[in-house]
């Protein structure tokens, strides 16, 4: 059967993202049998105790700044041979804090420096690019202020740089506070993921692997070959590390070597540092790619490689189009299994794809401690099902070539389960990526209604998945939420403004989970009374196309002319035409309602006639002809009933007044900003 041009596109959009999706999974399928069949040999060799110089690049870090320099200060090093460069661009407590610390460790022989340049240009990147103009030393350490590196670091990474040509050594991250909930837990399963598989892949083999931006040591005549640091991007992690292996360096990852970090405990300061990585990754595949494809040096499977991960972000606005085209291509009748005759298959190879091969890698991860690893598998794919939003609009941010601006993921010293992070300095509110979230919520909630009353309850679990990511990705963030300013000097001054602010925060939380609830009920009243009668009426028309019993068709095109009188009613009274611009016939409600009288009147006259006559076979030939042109235009028009007059004023209404809070809380942090700025 023809599909009509807006449903085959969006079915051909559907099958395209499927596709390109089902790519990038099957690489990472890939890539965790390469990080087991290729065996792992590491070289190492005595080097004694090479000068180094370890940077710490800080910015607003006054829970964890201290924690960092002890732990680098307490290595096993010698003092002669150990260069420290705090890189501190803080504006806030942080300085007088690290001023203090530096001084003290000064006083005890250690070659450390409290560096300001006066200036955040270029953030991260600009400060390691500054410091790089005073480095002497023959390697350089990285840790940013989350790390705790351990005493042994030093001693045990630089016996890796047995060859000549290895220009850096990446160490694994551990998680310090893992289980502090559900977030940090999925972030650790995620970035195990990531060091366990990929980077592991990619290390043992001709593949290109990135710098992680902290937990390595970098040999500085590599960094002073690739071009050293620049500030284009957004990662300039994983910039420099590309440049570098396409010179000819070899970068490898050493995953014995653990350095333990804080996890984002607050999910909005998780979304920006997500925000982040997407962004880059597509920033440094714009920059790159071009020059990867037409280097002669590097493999072809090198450079397929490469592609794959710089782009492999773009998978986030893939599942978005998928997750809004699904409901489209159910409501519109497509038969969407992947074996039609049994749909139990559809869901069957959604989960050997997905979860199921993602348990395996899991066990060959962990071996023993596999079981507890894989209850925090649902966890992960909710979060990541959620994160797509955000991660998509990164994606888009990085195509269109938005301004670059390094946003930092606040930390808050938080190891323990009893640590509590609300009331201190650097937490983020949430931003209009919630309503995002919320709006795509929302949609799904209607498509697993679509899902049910189209009779295609298969595709309930797909859809309810990212639904689930989307509600909790959004109320995480508003619950998240803390009005609280990062200039502790003046906590005590701006209290009550702060607590104005906090029930603003509740009431505008309040009134979202009332509109989004108002929003759920009338979406469903919406479709029971728009949609859900066509899905029954193509419903009573296929029992007429599959019957040959007069009486029963007579029933069914009884039931049918009670649910076109309900449409008939919901529709405009001057041509009862869901199609705004341009109706065409096919879907005037006027028209099928006479070829439904037309079947009506044709069927009492076959009733009459001999069941054994031609003329009984034929009129009951031409009854199913008209039956399934009825289904036909019926199909054409269900995608024109969600975009009625009604449901677009609605939408308007509900979207309005969400933008409404956003931007009355928006106002409430312009205000404290306006405070800040003034000094008041």
């Amino acid at each position: 059967m023809a599909l009509n041009p807006f449903t085959q596109f969006v079915f051909d959009l559907f099958i395209l993202s499927a596709i390109i999706i089902t790519a990038y999974t099957c690489n990472f399928y890939y890539l965790a049998y390469l990080s087991r069949s290729r065996k792992e040999v590491i070289d190492t060799t005595e080097m004694g105790t090479p000068s180094i110089t370890i940077q710490l690049p800080i910015y607003n870090e006054k829970y964890v700044a201290k924690r960092l320099v002890d732990a680098v200060c307490t290595m096993d090093y010698p003092k002669e041979k150990m260069r420290i460069m705090v890189l501190d661009d803080s504006d806030d407590d942080t300085v007088d804090l690290l001023g203090t610390i530096v001084d003290e460790y000064k006083k005890h022989g250690f070659q450390i420096e409290h560096v300001r340049r006066g200036t955040r240009k270029g953030y991260k990147a600009g400060a390691l690019k500054y410091a790089m103009q005073t480095t002497d030393t023959e390697y350089v350490a990285i840790f940013d202020a989350d790390f705790i590196p351990p005493n042994w670091f030093l001693k045990r990474a630089i016996t890796h740089f047995a060859k000549p040509n290895i220009g850096l050594v990446q160490c694994r991250w551990g998680h310090v506070n893992e289980n502090y909930s559900a977030i940090t837990q999925a972030q650790a399963l995620s970035l195990d993921f990531h060091f366990l598989i990929e980077q592991k892949a990619k290390s043992n083999s001709h593949l290109f692997m990135n710098f992680n931006g902290t937990a390595g040591i970098w040999k500085r005549d590599c960094i002073e070959d690739a071009g050293g640091w620049h500030t284009a991007t957004l990662v300039e992690d994983l910039d420099l590390s590309y440049r570098a292996q396409m010179k000819g360096w070899k970068c490898v990852f050493l995953p014995d070597i653990v350095v333990d970090a804080e996890l984002p405990v607050q999910m909005n300061a998780a979304k920006r540092q997500q925000f982040r990585w997407a962004k880059g990754s597509i920033q440094c595949a714009l920059k790159l790619l071009t020059d990867i494809v037409v280097k002669r040096k590097v493999a072809i499977e090198t450079k397929i490689q490469a592609f794959i991960q710089l782009t492999r972000h773009i998978v986030y606005p893939l599942m978005l189009v998928q997750f809004l085209a699904l409901p489209i291509l159910l409501a519109s009748n497509m038969n969407l299994y992947v074996v039609s005759f049994i749909p139990a298959l559809t869901i069957a190879t959604y989960l050997a794809m997905g979860p199921g091969a993602y348990i395996m890698i899991i066990q060959s991860m962990y071996h023993k401690s596999w079981k507890s690893k894989a209850k925090i598998l649902p966890a992960l794919l909710v979060y990541n099902a959620g994160m797509s939003v955000n991660n998509s609009v990164a994606v888009f941010d990085a195509v269109l070539g938005k301004k670059n601006e390094f946003l930092r993921t606040p930390k808050y010293g938080i190891i323990t389960k009893e640590d509590d992070w609300r009331n201190k300095a650097y937490n983020l509110p949430f931003t209009k990526m919630t309503l995002l979230e919320i709006f795509f919520g929302v949609y799904g909630m209607i498509g697993i209604f679509i899902s049910i009353f189209s009779n295609n309850p298969i595709f309930i679990p797909i859809i309810g998945l990212q639904t689930v990511g989307f509600f909790y990705i959004a109320y995480m963030s508003l619950s998240h939420t803390r009005f609280k300013r990062n200039k502790s000097s003046k906590t005590r001054i701006l209290s009550k403004s702060e607590k104005m602010a906090n029930t603003v925060y509740r009431l505008s939380m309040v009134g979202i989970i009332a509109i989004i609830v108002f929003g759920a009920v009338m979406a469903f009243n919406g479709y029971n009374s728009d949609i859900y009668p066509l899905d029954r009426m193509r419903g009573h028309l296929d029992g007429i196309i599959g019957s040959s019993d007069p009486t029963i068709i007579q029933s069914h095109l009884v039931a049918i002319k009670e649910d076109l009188a309900i449409v008939l009613d919901n529709l405009p009274d001057n041509n009862k035409n869901p199609v705004w611009i341009f109706p065409t016939e096919s879907t005037n409600f006027l028209r099928i309602e006479t070829d439904v009288n037309t079947l009506v009147a044709s069927i009492e006259k076959i009733s009459s006639i001999p069941k054994d006559s031609s003329a009984y076979h034929t009129g009951m030939m031409d009854i199913s002809d008209r039956a399934l042109l009825i289904k036909t235009n019926l199909m054409d028009a269900t995608p024109y009933m969600y975009v009625s007059i009604s449901n677009v004023v609605f939408s308007t209404i509900w979207i309005v007044a969400i933008i409404g809070i956003f931007a009355a809380l928006k106002r409430k942090k312009e205000q404290f900003k306006e405070i800040d700025d003034s000094g008041i």
